[in-house]
C-alpha cells in the first residue's frame, strides 16, 4: 500500500486587507528620530541620488543635524495621552473602522507603515499566518508617485519573495478622482468654511512636493494633483482653489508653486484672508499640522495676512471610511 504522507496543517481560505501609510518615529526621542530618518532617507525611491555619495552626505551629516530639528516638529504635534504620532493614531483608526464593514470570518484588516513599526513585513507575515490566501492592499495615498506608492509595491514583493505559499495579490494604485474622494474632501471644505466666521479670498490645496527631474523622467504624480485639484473646483467654485507643493528637501528643484513661498507672498497681492486643504495626506501629521497650520500660519500673518486656517485631512471621518471601504470592495 502506498504510503500517503500528511502535509503539516496549514491555515487557509482567508482574505488579507492592509491599509499602509508612510511611516512615523516610535517616539519624539532623537535617536527614535534618527533612526527613523535613517530608514527613510535610505529609500532610492525617495531619494534618486548615486547611493555611494548619498550614503556618506546622509551618514556624515543629515543624520548628525536633521533629528533635532525634526524632533522639535513632532514633539509639537505628538498626542501626549496616547504617546503616538496622529498619522499612526488615525491610520489605527481607519483600519479598525474599516473592519466593522468586514464582519466575514474569512477576511481580516489591518495597517503597516512603509517606514518605522508597524511594517509592511510584519503585517503581511501576520497575516499569511492567520491563513491569508489574499491579499489587497491600500497604500493610502490618493496620487500615486514612485516615492509613496511604488515604494510601498516594492516593499510588498519583497516580503513576498520570502513566502513560500505565497499569496494572491491586488494592489490599489490611486484614487485622486474617485467620486466619493472628490465629494469627501469638498464636503470637508464646506464644514470647516461653516465654522469660521471669515470668508476666504483664497483655498490653497498644498499637496507634499517631489523634485522635478522625477516629473521629467515620466512620474504622474503632479498631474494627478492637479486633477484632484480641478475636479473639487467643479464642485466648489464660489472660491478660487490654488494648487501648490510643500515639504521640499535639498537645494535641488522640486514642483512648484512652493506652498511657503507661496503662503509668504499672498497677502501682497491681496489674498489675506487663505483657507488651506491638504488633499494628498490621508491623515493628518507633521506636514500637515506642523509645517502648515504652525509654520505655514506664522509665515502668512508675518508677512501681512489677517486670517489663516486648514482643513483637517479625512482622517477617520465617516466620509474617509466609505471612501476606503468602497475602494476596497472593488478589490475582494
Amino acid at each position: 500500500m502506498e504510503n500517503i504522507i500528511e502535509h503539516p496543517p496549514i491555515k487557509f481560505g482567508k482574505t488579507g486587507i492592509l491599509v499602509i501609510n508612510l511611516g512615523t518615529p516610535d517616539s519624539t526621542s532623537w535617536f527614535d528620530i534618527r533612526k527613523y530618518l535613517k530608514e527613510f532617507l535610505s529609500d532610492r525611491r525617495v531619494i534618486e541620488v548615486p547611493p555611494i555619495l548619498w550614503q556618506i552626505i546622509l551618514n556624515v551629516f543629515i543624520l548628525n543635524f536633521r533629528p533635532s530639528k525634526t524632533a522639535k516638529a513632532y514633539k509639537k504635534i505628538w498626542m501626549k495621552d496616547e504617546n503616538i504620532s496622529p498619522l499612526l493614531y488615525y491610520t489605527r483608526e481607519q483600519a479598525k473602522k474599516i473592519s466593522s464593514f468586514f464582519t466575514e470570518d474569512n477576511i481580516i484588516v489591518d495597517f503597516a507603515m512603509r517606514y518605522g513599526n508597524p511594517s509592511i513585513k510584519s503585517k503581511i507575515m501576520k497575516l499569511h499566518n492567520q491563513g491569508c490566501e489574499n491579499l489587497v492592499i491600500l497604500p493610502l495615498y490618493p496620487q500615486y508617485a514612485a516615492a509613496t506608492t511604488a515604494t510601498v509595491c516594492d516593499e510588498v514583493y519583497r516580503t513576498l519573495m520570502k513566502i513560500r505559499w505565497q499569496p494572491s495579490l491586488k494592489i490599489i494604485p490611486h484614487y485622486e478622482s474617485d467620486p466619493l474622494y472628490i465629494d469627501a474632501l469638498v464636503n470637508s471644505l464646506n464644514k470647516k468654511i461653516k465654522e469660521i466666521d471669515w470668508k476666504p479670498d483664497l483655498i490653497l490645496a498644498s499637496y507634499h512636493g517631489i523634485p522635478k527631474k522625477y516629473f521629467d523622467k515620466g512620474d504622474p504624480y503632479h498631474c494627478y494633483c492637479h486633477k484632484t485639484t480641478r475636479l473639487i473646483s467643479e464642485k466648489f467654485s464660489s472660491i478660487e482653489i490654488k494648487t501648490t507643493f510643500q515639504s521640499r528637501f535639498g537645494p535641488q528643484k522640486w514642483l512648484e508653486p512652493y506652498t511657503d513661498k507661496t503662503l509668504e507672498s499672498l497677502p501682497s497681492e491681496g489674498k489675506k484672508n487663505v483657507l488651506t486643504i491638504c488633499p494628498g495626506f490621508s491623515s493628518d501629521c507633521v506636514e500637515t499640522l506642523e509645517e502648515i497650520l504652525i509654520e505655514g500660519k506664522d509665515s502668512f500673518l508675518n508677512s501681512g495676512g489677517e486670517n489663516f486656517d486648514m482643513v483637517p485631512c479625512l482622517n477617520d471621518n465617516d466620509d474617509h471610511i466609505l471612501l476606503l471601504k468602497s475602494l476596497i470592495q472593488k478589490s475582494i
